[in-house]
């Protein structure tokens, strides 16, 4: 019987041992960070920083490039688009213009088709807008202006560009596109 109140006992002491929260030991490591790996790893989350920003400018940079170029070329194609159809007498012009529209509205608005009374033909669903001046303002050129010109001499719309001042990563100006 002794045996057994002797293993009782033994059982009740590990339980108890098991129950207890454990204590650590004086020479044993701790969880967490010391000072000196903090400072080492906003260190490193700073040098991280400082090399993403200058990336994420040049990444939206290149999108508005990208943006000014497509809008561009949408503006062109309407042109072009409407001197074919000039050209082919599917719509009428007026006298002088040869063939290319008066001003960029006029390709929102649309233009009658010749002998159709009330069909028209719109070749821009809107002004797009400068992705780097932030308005519908484009410079416009006409035949009779020079190709390099920046003021409009109003008869037609033979080409359009940026009034935008700024330089292109490629190094190229954007008035110049």
């Amino acid at each position: 019987m002794l045996d057994s109140a002797d293993t009782a006992l033994r059982m009740q002491r590990a339980a108890l041992r098991e129950s207890r929260p454990r204590r650590r030991r004086s020479g044993a490591s701790q969880s967490g960070m010391t000072l000196l790996e903090l400072i080492v790893a906003c260190g490193i989350l700073l040098v991280l920083s400082t090399v993403a920003i200058p990336l994420t400018r040049v990444v939206v940079i290149s999108r508005k490039e990208h943006a000014l170029r497509a809008d561009l070329h949408e503006m062109r194609d309407a042109i072009d688009r409407y001197k074919d159809d000039a050209d082919k007498n599917l719509i009428q012009v007026q006298a002088g213009t040869e063939g290319y529209p008066p001003d960029l509205q006029t390709l929102v608005d649309g233009v009658q088709l010749a002998g159709a009374k009330d069909e028209k033909v719109r070749y821009l669903r809107q002004i797009p807008t400068d992705p780097f001046t932030g308005n519908t303002d484009w410079g416009l050129r006409s035949t009779q202006d020079d190709a390099d010109s920046t003021q409009w001499g109003g008869q037609d719309v033979f080409d359009v560009y940026s009034r935008a001042q700024g330089t292109a990563l490629d190094g190229t100006k954007y008035s110049d596109w």
